[in-house]
């Protein structure tokens, strides 16, 4: 069941926001892979065995598409939406591998009224993309516009 909607008002730095589980499979990673990054260790079990991986694994671009699946389903759920202003960086640490599954912790880093937009602010959010092992395997920074709580 969907939680109530976060304002800018509603955020502080430090706040930490969790999210469900994603489940990766691999017809998931082959098929993303297929479409839109065709690279042998995402697509070939038997090629990929042979390359920097040893084994299959996602592209990192479907590993940040299922953390923004579950960020948006997590506890993060921002009224009109998770706008983005820009992502900062973005780092894959960690292969993602058929069967894993993950979960993500955003935390507010910093916090500031818009200048251009008087009914938003501007949030600077880190998320960290884990695996069942709680190993990393993708950290974002990514800069948000955030509606504000009507005066």
């Amino acid at each position: 069941m969907p939680g109530p909607t976060l304002c800018y008002e509603d955020l502080a730095v430090g706040r930490r926001f969790g999210t469900g589980e994603i489940a990766v499979t691999r017809e998931e990673i082959v098929a993303f892979a297929s479409r839109f990054d065709p690279q042998p260790f995402h697509l070939d079990a038997e090629a990929a065995g042979g390359s920097v991986f040893g084994g299959l694994v996602a592209s990192g671009w479907l590993t940040g598409a299922l953390t923004m699946k579950i960020m948006i389903e997590g506890e993060l759920r921002l009224a009109g939406g998770h706008v983005g202003l820009g992502i900062d960086s973005i780092r894959w640490p960690r292969p993602v591998r058929p069967g894993d599954r993950l979960t993500a912790v955003t935390e507010v880093l910093e916090m500031r009224p818009s200048a251009s937009r008087p009914g938003h602010g501007v949030v600077k959010f880190r998320t960290e993309t884990l695996n069942q092992d709680r190993e990393t395997v993708q950290v974002m920074v990514a800069t948000q516009l955030v509606l504000r709580r009507p005066a």
